[in-house]
């Protein structure tokens, strides 16, 4: 477990420590929708580009303030140098705040290959899986004139094999979590989950395997208390899950959770198919979407009511990063189906930095309203 945390707090040393050591070039990602298969197979690192949770104001000539802390907090890391080891960045078609966040990114921080990949913003559309198969065709072009080498099928397949080989391990750790007293806790599984963003994952997958030898008779010493799961924004905030889980006078545990910077990245497989390229569209088409994407139907609701019945949910925590359109536009829905399933909920909204002492007066009231109802 020491590895993981020691890989979300030296993620910039990581990266330019592997540089040194393969030659290889590093692109950061701003979506979870990027293909990280492709670049994998060109012997890219794809990264996960985070923000540092700290307050600043170099945003403010290229970004409103309206938009999003996560866009505003990426951006002003790459504005302020955090990731000038990259070699390039790559945004798959996402919302208009991430948007804003790669076009000032390509125009005000030098680097090599940038690249805006579209693709649907609907995921229910007629045809979508050969659109986006025809958007990853110029895509891998464009990386293999960038890296000066094709991309061969052989090579789609290890990218491929490293992809779901991660996935399938991510998923027998959380396993774990299901049982009466999971083997892990919700901050260790956040860890897992972000490590597995930000280091070459044929090394992340090596030390999963390693792990997964000693969850099967790992007892924490510690109250599991209510079962919370979180929904909402892309969340990294180490610190509000490590002070729910231990800090207050009401224990809790997050046993899942579904946002893109946890379950919901690495949940569905890739199906082989003979065409490489269709097979990794359908992939990111059919996985568990996104809700800029999640309509007209919002499909993605019934994989968190399953998630929280498959993981025995008590409570949820609703995330939002403050002015994150799509999910404010889903919480009316999401909160009502929340309660029609007799899972109460309580909703928390983020900005850059976390309001500790807050969020902890509000989770303990939470909690404690739930002592009698659980």
């Amino acid at each position: 477990m020491d590895q993981f945390t020691n890989w979300v707090d030296n993620r910039h040393e990581y990266a330019k420590e592997w540089k040194k050591r393969t030659g290889g070039k590093v692109v950061g990602c701003l979506c979870t929708y990027v293909p990280e298969e492709i670049l994998y197979a060109a012997d890219i690192l794809p990264i996960r580009i985070f923000g540092g949770h700290e307050p600043s104001s170099v945003v403010e000539p290229h970004i409103l303030g309206m938009f999003c802390p996560f866009c505003r907090d990426t951006l002003a890391q790459g504005l302020e140098g955090k990731y000038d080891y990259l070699d390039g960045i790559v945004l798959a078609q996402s919302c208009l705040h991430m948007r804003q966040t790669f076009w000032s990114w390509k125009k005000h921080v030098p680097i090599d290959f940038t690249y805006y990949l579209p693709m649907p913003h609907c995921n229910q559309a007629v045809g979508q899986n050969d659109y986006l198969r025809g958007e990853y065709v110029l895509f891998k072009e464009a990386v293999e004139k960038w890296v000066g080498q094709p991309i061969t099928t052989e090579a789609l397949d290890r990218g491929i094999d490293i992809m779901n080989t991660n996935r399938k391990l991510c998923k027998q750790v959380y396993e774990f979590r299901k049982a009466r007293k999971p083997a892990l806790t919700g901050l260790e599984a956040m860890e897992l989950v972000l490590s597995g963003q930000m280091v070459d994952k044929r090394e992340h997958n090596e030390v999963i395997k390693s792990w997964l030898t000693e969850l099967p008779g790992r007892e924490l010493k510690r109250e599991v208390g209510t079962r919370l799961m979180i929904v909402g924004s892309e969340d990294d905030d180490r610190e509000f899950v490590q002070m729910v889980e231990g800090k207050l006078a009401f224990p809790a545990t997050f046993v899942v959770e579904d946002h893109c910077t946890g379950a919901r990245y690495f949940w569905d497989e890739l199906v082989l198919q003979e065409d490489r390229l269709l097979a990794i569209a359908a992939r990111y088409m059919d996985r568990v979407p996104c809700p800029s994407k999640d309509w007209p139907e919002r499909k993605r609701f019934d994989f968190i009511f399953d998630m929280a019945k498959e993981y025995k949910v008590e409570a949820a925590v609703l995330m939002q990063q403050k002015f994150c359109d799509p999910h404010e536009l889903d919480m009316p829905s999401l909160t009502q189906a929340f309660k029609d399933h007799n899972i109460p909920t309580y909703l928390l909204e983020f900005d850059v930095t976390v309001p500790a002492g807050q969020f902890r007066i509000r989770m303990e009231a939470f909690l404690e309203t739930l002592v009698d109802f659980v």
